[in-house]
């Protein structure tokens, strides 16, 4: 049996987002965008996608957004994130976060979650430690 492809995310490979069915939009500097159609094993009792689910593709977003290209080298590792639900995730859903500032060591994030009509499912947002990789090193 073959795995199946790995889809890059935003230069990244990550197994998690590939199984959830998250998919890239775009990324610009500063900014990220992915959608999370709906799946029936996404969701809660209620059949709205389940909390957890939510909280990690904003938390991939708002990385992405603090990364700010495809071609970065630094990984981002969530020291803080704080998300307030608001309405039930129902239907294919759109996750935007913007990268508010980034200094040396640390990217501070925010980044909304919405369902197809617009209304707010979730807004997060979330402090991230930049990770450079060394030569040689991890």
């Amino acid at each position: 049996m073959t795995a199946p492809a790995q889809t890059d995310y935003f230069g990244l490979t990550i197994p998690f987002m590939s199984f959830i069915g998250l998919v890239p939009e775009s990324i610009a500097p500063a900014f990220a965008r992915t959608t999370l159609p709906w799946r029936q094993d996404l969701t809660n009792s209620r059949g709205d996608i389940h909390g957890g689910t939510l909280m990690s593709v904003l938390d991939f977003t708002l990385s992405a957004a603090a990364r700010g290209s495809a071609d970065a080298t630094e990984g981002m590792a969530t020291i803080d994130m704080n998300t307030t639900f608001l309405s039930p995730g129902t239907g294919d859903l759109v996750i935007e976060a913007r990268c508010l500032r980034r200094g040396a060591s640390i990217a501070f994030c925010e980044g909304d979650i919405r369902r197809a009509d617009g209304e707010l499912v979730a807004r997060a947002t979330a402090t991230f430690k930049i990770i450079r990789r060394r030569p040689g090193g991890d």
